[in-house]
């Protein structure tokens, strides 16, 4: 049985930092793009980043670009998101996702991933 579960969420203050991780279980990580998404209250789940299954391709959506960054350990089957100078507007629930391809590159539409976590929450205030 396929697992993923979030960790690392909580309340910030506008600038902030949080580090987020997503540790995966019932699968061979290092066979899965990873990638994490974020849905606000009455918003579609958006795309925030992905990295490929050996990290070296990276995508983020442009509203997170050189304030975020994603990270994973195959060791550890656990990928990371990285969030520096938070706003308000980064507060949503965040989820990671796991998507199985042949290739080493990046997704970043939620039809093409397979498995989902349940989400952590991250609240940044002004």
């Amino acid at each position: 049985q396929v697992q993923l579960v979030e960790s690392g969420g909580g309340l910030v203050q506008a600038g902030g930092s949080l580090r987020l991780s997503c540790a995966a279980s019932g699968l061979t990580f290092s066979n899965y793009i990873m990638g994490w998404f974020r849905q606000a209250p009455g918003k579609e789940r958006e795309f925030v980043a992905a990295i490929s299954r050996s990290a070296l391709n990276r995508n983020y959506a442009n509203s997170v670009k050189n304030r975020f960054t994603i990270t994973r350990d195959n060791a550890k089957n656990t990928v990371y998101l990285q969030m520096n100078s938070l706003k308000p507007e980064d507060t949503a629930v965040y989820s990671c996702a796991a998507a199985r391809r042949v290739y080493d590159d990046v997704v970043r539409t939620t039809s093409e991933y397979d498995y989902w976590g349940q989400g952590t929450q991250v609240t940044v205030s002004s």
